[in-house]
């Protein structure tokens, strides 16, 4: 199954008035079109579960705790853990997000709207998986920049994380990687993104879940200055994509 939790632009009415950022940083922080490349998924009879709201609103790729006191100043167990936790203070390019910090009510509001249905949905799905074939295949799909700032190397084409291999079989990093690199593209595990929150949380290949996250460089499919798609590249990711997931389909892992 797939997992796209940060292609979304939404931001809700009920939290509209919390979040102050401009439509170019919501667009260049959003994992833009992620959701479109995998939507094969079903045709392939695998899963597909895609989060609508921006992750200004929420990050769900955080631990619900994962919060400084800065953001949730009365929050009574924050465990800060990322630069930009599960609500984020600024854009990754440093513009302010929040005009004021949440209280710990408005908080849990938006966990309990926005974060926890999403795991709920995904540990249900997983699990019903487990059920019916003894083992699943969680694939966590990104995308991210090509570079980290302007003039800085360019990034590997693909970045599969899996935790230094221990959150999947390496069978599934072999097939990503072969294929991947069958179609002309750089990739390189692990480097800079590991896998995050939930990779790592269902992750577990001994009890027969798998997970890896795959980040995929935007400038092979967008202008990365105006998030305009470029069709050529689109298309072309589109088709890589979707034998990925006909190869991932055969693997038996069990």
């Amino acid at each position: 199954m797939v997992e796209v939790p940060h292609a979304g632009l939404a931001v809700p009415d009920d939290v509209r008035t919390e979040i102050r950022v401009s439509s170019a940083a919501l667009l260049r922080d959003a994992d833009l079109f992620v959701d479109r490349f995998y939507a094969s998924t079903l045709t392939h009879g695998g899963s597909l579960l895609v989060s609508h709201v921006s992750r200004y609103v929420v990050d769900l790729n955080r631990a619900e705790d994962d919060v400084d006191r800065d953001i949730v100043p009365d929050h009574p167990r924050p465990r800060p853990q990322q630069v930009r936790g599960v609500i984020w203070k600024t854009t990754t390019t440093g513009e302010l997000v929040m005009p004021s910090p949440l209280t710990h009510a408005s908080f849990e509001q938006r966990l309990a709207r926005y974060h926890r249905p999403y795991h709920a949905a995904l540990e249900a799905e997983i699990e019903r998986k487990k059920r019916l074939f003894g083992w699943v295949l969680l694939v966590c799909a990104h995308s991210m920049p090509s570079v980290t700032r302007p003039g800085a190397p360019r990034r590997a084409d693909v970045v599969p994380g899996s935790r230094g291999g221990t959150t999947t079989s390496p069978r599934v990093l072999d097939t990503l990687d072969a294929s991947f690199r069958a179609r002309g593209l750089t990739v390189r595990h692990d480097d800079p993104y590991k896998g995050g929150y939930t990779t790592q949380k269902f992750g577990r290949p001994r009890d027969g879940i798998h997970a890896v996250q795959i980040e995929l460089s935007r400038a092979l499919y967008v202008d990365e200055r105006t998030s305009e798609p470029d069709d050529a590249g689109f298309a072309r990711l589109t088709q890589v994509i979707d034998t990925l997931l006909g190869q991932l389909v055969a693997l038996d892992l069990g």
